[in-house]
């Protein structure tokens, strides 16, 4: 911009400079030598021959004048050459000048506003492209770094609000699967009067949790995963706060380092015993062993297990299988606890086996 204005500047400082040398040129003047030739010789001449010379002396009258004029025509056309070059170069740079605001001043200014109008809609992926020439460089640098920040801000949002939808769910199947047990310990009219207000109430948290989850499926890869090294004997504990029924019966757990996160992998065997329960309803069996770079934790139960059509798709998101009829969920547990083991450098795979249905999850050695 500043470069525009001063060459500008001097453009029209030259402008004026040229125009005035133009118009201040001297104005044509009668050649003095012929003139003074012919008034020399009327002079010298004798007063009777004066008539003779009066010819004479007109023609170069008329010589010398007509050369004056022949000189004030050729400068009023170099003026006017010069007019019109000048007037033609003024709209040359006029040109220039609104390609110059055009390029660097309304093309980013509109390139600004499509971009406000893509955050407006919430699409928050799109970095602004910047233009090392761009004059506003460091202004659209700052709208690209408030999307940024926006986008980070988002994601945390639905990363919180995806889990801790999800992870409420466990503990709600908790309060229902304890309030049922008593309802049917129960004959006290009062009593199952209150039980069955908390089963309701746990019914009512569940479809507003399940509500707020649907809102996030399309997003769950913003779960964060931070594995680091833990010591084995955490997964005792994990495996102790899903088996909330105390259906399972646990192997010894060799002594060793892993890498996980915690608060994931407790949602892998939440999802996966919950799964148990609902599906199986039987005892427990889990072993842990080692397998080659892996602790593997084997989960089985002494259900019927799943149909062939089905294993190979356990894993994929939304999913259910031919009993989905018979008891409720989203088909979303593996779905995400594969996503969280592949995060953590490990796996988990399903199989079904003599007598009931295991699910291995392999936890990565240090």
């Amino acid at each position: 911009m500043k470069k525009a204005a001063f060459s500008m500047l001097i453009f029209a400082a030259l402008g004026g400079l040229l125009v005035t040398l133009a118009f201040r040129t001297t104005t044509p003047q009668p050649n003095a030598v012929l003139i003074n030739d012919a008034i020399m010789t009327i002079a010298t001449a004798e007063s009777e021959n004066i008539s003779e010379f009066i010819p004479f002396l007109t023609e170069q009258l008329t010589y010398a004048f007509e050369e004056m004029d022949s000189a004030r025509q050729s400068r009023d056309s170099q003026v006017q050459l010069f007019m019109y070059i000048f007037i033609a170069a003024l709209f040359v740079l006029a040109g220039a000048l609104l390609l110059y605001c055009e390029v660097k001043i309304l093309s980013p200014f509109r390139k600004l506003q499509g971009f406000a109008r893509s955050i407006a809609d919430g699409n928050l992926d799109v970095p602004l492209a910047m233009d090392k020439n761009n004059t506003f460089g460091a202004f659209t640098e700052s709208f690209d770094i408030m999307r940024e920040e926006l986008r980070k801000a988002n994601h945390s949002k639905k990363e919180l609000v995806a889990s801790l939808s999800h992870d409420i769910k466990t503990p709600i199947a908790s309060i229902k699967a304890v309030t049922e047990l008593m309802l049917v310990k129960t004959a006290d009219e009062k009593e199952l009067a209150r039980l069955n207000t908390i089963t309701a109430k746990a019914e009512q948290v569940n479809a507003l949790i399940t509500n707020m989850f649907h809102a996030t499926l399309e997003e769950l890869e913003v779960l964060n995963v931070a594995p680091e090294e833990v010591s084995s004997a955490e997964i005792a504990t994990l495996i102790n706060n899903a088996d909330y029924q105390r259906q399972a019966t646990v192997s010894e757990i060799p002594t060793c380092l892993v890498i996980a996160d915690l608060l994931r992998l407790q949602q892998v065997f939440d999802n996966v015993i919950s799964n148990s329960y609902k599906y199986a309803n039987t005892s427990i069996m889990i072993t842990v062993t080692f397998e080659g770079q892996y602790l593997a934790i084997d989960i089985q139960d002494f259900g019927t297990g799943v149909i062939d059509k089905d294993l190979t798709r356990l894993f994929d998101k939304f999913y259910r299988g031919d009993n989905k009829d018979k008891v409720g969920g989203q088909g979303l547990g593996l779905f995400i606890s594969k996503y969280f083991m592949t995060q953590m450098h490990g796996d988990i795979v399903c199989e079904n086996r003599q007598g009931g249905f295991a699910v291995k999850v392999f936890v990565k050695l240090a």
